[in-house]
């Protein structure tokens, strides 16, 4: 809620506010200089052809000087030293300044590439030849020549028996590499794109991925067949278990006939299917769609033409499956995906493309240089330990050669160092692999926050923007002490302003201020009045539940303000209307306490929320005044007269 009082409370300082050179100063509050162009553009943005509420040049002035007024006030009770207004406004500059420190259209082609390839599905092949993480040079030359010489064999040789004789994916002995149709985020990024980039019919040259090198087969692209939604029955079958297999294929054939019968799938699936997880839901499974699911179970399931059709028993790795097709959906447009895909994208390999190439930018504009003699310094010292090493630690303390620079600034050796011990784990193995990581780790967060540090002085959207927030939640904690927190906390305030205005509040009709009493039997009545009767009027609630309602509700209490037509009960005894009244068969005997009023209230508390709003106003109308006196403003008049109406 607060955050949100923020955007629109400060509608004073919305938007990207174009600073101009030699730009007059339109005013001085309390000695502080504003220029024209932050109230021109104001002016002219709330008085757009879309804007509801038009307001005339003498109306934002004022607006927009007591908005200045109040945020000088926090200032002076230093509301912007807390350690909260830090910590609110850093975040919302955490987030502010993601936009900037990212290559956005690199970002936007990560999507829409993402989005091309859900489109399409590309059937697919591999082989894998392992690399261990910490691999050592050896370990992957040893990898990328068994690659190479894989693929020598696949000119001569079926593909399919050579994945299953040498493919080190597991799953190469049963599939013989076959994977199926793969989509986008269906498999690693890199395999991904050399996937969607390698011709139909052909072979890629191997890539690497996190798994190992691959080599990939296309077989085939179709159009995407969109997702769907399936409820199954599933009985399993074990690779050794000739008779458990057999009774499973019995059962499943029953099953099957017994759907054709005209029995309840649902049920069937609910009672029978061994997938326990889908059973409780009558079988249904979450929509999927190309490369979700084992490829015979995908087939079967994509073959279903019509909403209700339902597959004979097919089977699978795992066992015996009969299909019920729920709903489909084709891919949805990118507007309405956008959100997805950047959930999606953030959990991938291509989540940092935009701020790899930002960062590049980065390195050139600010004229970035290393030093690689002086980096080999820490090769050195690393080549038979480890980062966590004490000696390590030790050792590189000593270091303070210079290191690297860019911009204004220079790193030493040491500045690389402090880093080191902070951030000592690494999955390489390899001392110059683990110091080329550390050190483009280091320099680009070094980038970052230099750019970061930045931001202010290089757009002016983002520099008025950070005012927005920074005013804004001034504004909010300030007003809230000043006018919000203090009117409804202040109940002699109110009840001295309900007094003074009491007229303002006069009803049009009479009410009743009271309790409608209903209960259960004749004896719980007599019980209850004598309650009533023997009560102050704050207590009776509490001793009626307490004494009449164990497990058993004896009583029902309504409380409240009320005029003619709210209530049956009232409109009977208190306001004497003649419609007969029907009352509630398990509460039949009712009866009704309190005070009619008339049509005045009789104190603040029958019309609190109005009066608190009132009070409220009236607090900020004297807060204002007292603001005025408080600080100076001096408006140029000259300067004002050239405000311009765009």
């Amino acid at each position: 809620m607060k955050s949100h009082f923020i955007l629109l409370s400060v509608f004073l300082l919305s938007g990207v506010m174009f600073a101009q050179a030699n730009d007059p100063v339109l005013m001085t509050i309390n000695g502080k200089s504003v220029p024209k162009s932050e109230f021109e553009y104001i002016y002219n943005k709330n008085n757009s052809n879309n804007s509801l509420d038009k307001k005339t040049l003498e109306e934002y002035v004022d607006l927009f000087i007591n908005f200045k007024l109040k945020v000088e006030e926090a200032k002076s009770q230093g509301l912007d030293t807390t350690k909260s207004f830090i910590n609110e406004l850093a975040g919302y500059r955490s987030q502010l300044t993601k936009p900037y420190l990212t290559d956005q259209k690199v970002d936007e082609d990560v999507l829409r590439e993402a989005y091309n390839r859900m489109k399409e599905d590309v059937d697919v092949s591999h082989i894998l030849v392992r690399i261990q993480q910490g691999a050592t040079p050896a370990d992957t030359l040893a990898a990328w020549n068994k690659i190479k010489s894989i693929l020598k064999r696949l000119d001569k040789e079926d593909f399919a028996k050579v994945a299953k004789e040498v493919s080190e994916d597991q799953s190469a002995e049963e599939n013989s590499g076959r994977l199926g149709w793969v989509s986008a985020f269906r498999t690693v990024y890199p395999f991904e794109t050399v996937a969607y980039n390698t011709p139909e019919g052909k072979l890629s040259k191997p890539v690497r991925s996190s798994f190992g090198y691959h080599i990939i087969k296309v077989h085939g692209r179709r159009n995407s067949l969109g997702e769907i939604l399936v409820s199954h029955i599933m009985r399993f079958t074990a690779q050794d278990d000739n008779e458990k297999n057999a009774k499973a294929k019995t059962t499943i054939d029953s099953i099957y006939d017994r759907i054709k019968a005209g029995d309840d799938f649902g049920k069937l699936a609910s009672d029978l299917s061994e997938d326990r997880g889908s059973a409780t839901k009558n079988g249904e499974l979450p929509w999927f769609g190309s490369g979700r699911m084992i490829p015979e179970f995908e087939t079967a399931a994509f073959a279903l033409k019509n909403i209700g059709d339902i597959s004979a028993p097919i089977k699978s790795a795992y066992g015996w499956h009969i299909i019920k097709l729920l709903d489909r959906k084709g891919i949805d447009t990118y507007e309405n995906l956008k959100a997805e895909l950047e959930r999606r994208v953030k959990r991938d390999e291509r989540a940092n493309l935009g701020q790899q190439t930002f960062v590049s930018k980065l390195r050139k504009d600010y004229n970035y240089k290393l030093m690689p003699e002086n980096l080999t310094d820490f090769v050195k010292l690393l080549d038979t330990k480890t980062l966590a090493d004490s000696v390590f630690q030790v050792e590189i303390a000593k270091l303070n050669k210079p290191l690297l620079s860019f911009a204004d600034r220079n790193y030493s050796q040491a500045d690389f160092a402090t880093y080191l011990k902070k951030n000592n784990f690494s999955e390489k193995s390899i001392a110059s692999e683990i110091i080329v990581e550390k050190i483009n780790a280091f320099s680009n967060q070094e980038l970052l926050n230099y750019e970061d540090a930045q931001l202010e002085k290089k757009y002016d959207d983002f520099r008025f923007l950070m005012q927005e927030y920074h005013d804004g939640i001034l504004l909010f904690e300030v007003s809230n002490n000043e006018v919000w927190e203090k009117a409804s906390k202040d109940t002699e305030g109110l009840e001295q302003y309900f007094e003074k205005h009491k007229i303002d509040y006069k009803w049009e009709k009479p009410h009743f201020k009271g309790r409608v009493i209903q209960c259960k039997n004749k004896s719980t009545l007599k019980a209850a009045k004598l309650i009533v009767k023997k009560s102050d009027n704050d207590s009776i609630d509490k001793y009626l539940r307490m004494r009449l309602n164990d497990s058993i509700q004896y009583v029902k209490i309504d409380k409240g303000l009320y005029v003619q037509g709210d209530n049956k009960y009232v409109d009977n005894q208190i306001f004497k209307s003649k419609t007969p009244v029907e009352t509630d068969k398990d509460y039949p005997y009712v009866f009704v306490i309190g005070k009619r009023l008339g049509i005045m209230p009789e104190s603040y508390a029958d019309v609190r929320g109005l009066v608190t709003a009132d009070y409220q106003e009236y607090l900020e109308k004297e807060w204002i005044a007292a603001l005025r006196s408080k600080y100076p403003v001096v408006i140029d008049q000259k300067v004002l007269g050239t405000i311009t109406k765009n």
